[in-house]
C-alpha cells in the first residue's frame, strides 16, 4: 500500500492540517508579506537606478549634440567665406583662369582626402 493511501497517515495529515492550519497560514502570510516588501524595495531601487542612468545618458547625448552644432556652425562659416572668395575670383576676369582651375582641382582633391580620413576614422 502506498503512503498516500494509508488510512492512518491520511488521518494524521488531516488532523495536523486542521490543528495548525491557522498558525501555518499566518506564518506563510507573514513570509509572503516580507518577501513582497523585499521585492518591492528591490524594484524601487532598480527603477531609480534606471532613471538615473537614463538621465545621465540624455545629458551626455545633449553635450554631444551641442558640440556637433558648434562644429557645423564653424564649418558653415568656413564654407561661406570660401564660396565668397571663389565667386570673387571668378568675377575678377580672364586673368585668373589658370589659378581658378588649380583652385578647383585642389578643392576636389581636398574633399576626397577629407572624406577618406573621415571614413578611416569611423572604422
Amino acid at each position: 500500500m502506498r503512503p498516500s493511501q494509508d488510512p492512518a497517515g491520511a488521518d494524521m495529515a488531516e488532523r495536523n492540517r486542521g490543528l495548525g492550519s491557522s498558525a501555518v497560514d499566518q506564518m506563510l502570510d507573514a513570509e509572503n508579506k516580507r518577501m513582497a516588501e523585499n521585492l518591492s524595495s528591490k524594484v524601487s531601487r532598480l527603477k531609480s537606478q534606471i532613471a538615473l542612468d537614463i538621465d545621465q545618458e540624455a545629458d551626455d547625448q545633449n553635450r554631444y549634440l551641442d558640440g556637433m552644432d558648434s562644429d557645423f556652425l564653424s564649418t558653415t562659416g568656413l564654407l561661406t567665406g570660401s564660396v565668397k572668395r571663389f565667386s570673387t575670383m571668378v568675377k575678377s576676369g580672364k586673368d585668373n583662369k589658370k589659378l581658378l582651375c588649380y583652385m578647383s582641382v585642389g578643392l576636389v582633391l581636398l574633399f576626397f582626402i577629407l572624406y577618406y580620413l573621415v571614413i578611416r576614422i569611423q572604422t
